[in-house]
């Protein structure tokens, strides 16, 4: 099973790339684009035809190695095609 992982910082947490976009994108002129979150994605493919089994895998890998639950959440998707 296909999974793709999206990582973000939790709110109230500083994400300093967000505020370099931020800034960045006012200083270009791109006017409106605000509360900048800087993440990172995660593709990687479970052995499982299992959807339950996938995401219960899915969630582990993310608590324990994927991600820093003090500063992160996790959000994922499950796509059955390899």
């Amino acid at each position: 099973m296909k999974v793709r992982v999206f990582v973000t910082p939790k709110k109230g947490v500083l994400d300093p790339q967000g505020v370099v976009i931020e800034t960045g994108l006012r200083q270009l002129g791109f006017a409106g684009a605000d509360q900048v979150r800087v993440g990172k994605v995660i593709d990687l493919v479970v052995h499982t035809d299992d959807r339950d089994d996938a995401s219960a895998r899915v969630h582990a890998m993310c608590k324990t190695f994927l991600t820093n639950p003090v500063i992160e959440d996790y959000t994922f998707t499950l796509d059955e095609a390899p």
